[in-house]
Formats: C-alpha cells, sequence, structure tokens
C-alpha cells in the first residue's frame, strides 16, 4: 500500500497571509476637515469604516478623554 504524503504550509506562510492590512501615516490637520465633511454630508462610505481602529498618541488621547468629560458649558 503507498503512503499519501501530505504538504502542510510552514508557520512563515501562515503569519504572511494573516498579516495586518497596510497602513499609511496621515496628519491629523489633513483628516480631520475631510471625516468632518464627510460626517456632515451624510457619505455612506463612512459607515464602512466606523468601526475600524485608529491610532493615535497616548498624550492625543488623554486631551480627548478629558474634553469628553469637562467640556465647558456654552
Amino acid at each position: 500500500m503507498a503512503v499519501q504524503l501530505r504538504v502542510y504550509p510552514s508557520p512563515q506562510d501562515n503569519d504572511a497571509t494573516a498579516a495586518s492590512p497596510e497602513t499609511v501615516k496621515v496628519a491629523l490637520a489633513d483628516l480631520l476637515p475631510l471625516v468632518a465633511l464627510a460626517h456632515r454630508q451624510n457619505y455612506l462610505w463612512l459607515q464602512d469604516f466606523l468601526d475600524d481602529e485608529v491610532r493615535i498618541s497616548a498624550d492625543l488621547y488623554e486631551v480627548l478623554q478629558a474634553f469628553r468629560y469637562h467640556r465647558p458649558s456654552a
């Protein structure tokens, strides 16, 4: 009886297929006006990205958290 050989991908091959999507660095000053405009005008494509995570610096996160809970009243 002949022995059947099986080929398994190496762990390195699995890492390449599970890699995260490519990222691009963008200045917040360039990003905010575009996102604000898309939000204001209800562009549907913006909804496709609402669950995406973004990376921000720790100091910006702290400022945003403080602003969230301590907004001055008008």
